[in-house]
């Protein structure tokens, strides 16, 4: 198995862990961002970076995908320094709230659609 240097065995296996159990929100999204895959988007799941866990995360083009429900409310700071560190890699970090994903897709879906269209501007 090729050996990967973007985080530890342990994040590995525990970011497989997680893409068992996805949230209605994440289940949601990854439809959407799989039907526009057409598009040139390539996004992966559950992607283990350093010591973190992204959502989504597309690699060709430094673009994280955050997903927050309630909980996240009580832990701002640390979600901010998962992005400092996300950032300090390249990435830029998008954050989305669960509700605005399953009451508005199409929003959430724009602003993404909009920053990989900025990000391949930019290159």
């Amino acid at each position: 198995m090729k050996k990967s240097n973007r985080s530890t065995p342990e994040m590995m296996h525990r970011a497989a862990e997680l893409r068992k159990e996805p949230t209605t929100a994440e289940v949601k999204l990854w439809a959407y961002l799989r039907s526009h895959r057409g598009g040139g988007m390539s996004f992966r799941r559950q992607h283990a970076i350093g010591p973190y866990i992204t959502d989504f995360c597309t690699p060709s083009q430094k673009l994280i995908i955050e997903l927050d429900g309630s909980q996240h409310l009580d832990q701002e700071g640390y979600d901010a320094k998962r992005s400092a560190f996300s950032e300090s890699k390249g990435y830029h970090v998008l954050r989305f709230w669960n509700s605005d994903v399953m009451n508005n897709i199409e929003a959430v879906m724009s602003v993404i659609l909009d920053q990989l269209v900025s990000s391949e501007e930019d290159k």
